[in-house]
């Protein structure tokens, strides 16, 4: 397993949730990370990346729903992602897949298919 998340659950909307993912990959400070959720019966969507733009730095990248509410973290020692999620919605109920893609070069990677390594989803669900 390359990819694994954890850190899914129930809270209450206005609670906090934080997600973290497992990366099992070399030289992860050349992996841009995202995060991504999906409902049944829609796609796939963006939620959060950290892309790799040289050296060790990292530029953010927030889906407009998510904007000021989530925030998205590394730890390239320990090789894990985070996903601190505040103010919860009920319309944040998904299944939330961590994502790493090696980049050869800086740039955004803010759309799943940038994305070849996939974590098995955790569920989140906020309660109205």
């Amino acid at each position: 397993v390359q990819l694994q998340a954890s850190g899914g659950g129930l809270v209450q909307a206005g609670g906090s949730l934080r997600l973290s993912c497992e990366a099992s990959v070399d030289s992860f400070r050349r992996y841009s990370m995202g995060w991504f959720r999906q409902v049944p019966g829609k796609e796939r969507e963006f939620v959060a990346a950290l892309s790799w733009s040289g050296g060790i730095a990292y530029s953010a990248d927030y889906a407009e729903s998510v904007k000021g509410r989530f925030s998205i973290s590394r730890n390239n020692a320990l090789r894990m992602v985070y996903l601190q999620m505040d103010s919860l919605k009920f319309e944040d109920t998904a299944v939330y897949y961590c994502a790493a893609t090696y980049s050869s070069e800086p740039g955004r990677r803010v759309d799943k298919s940038q994305y070849d390594l996939w974590g098995q989803g955790t569920q989140v669900t906020v309660s109205s």
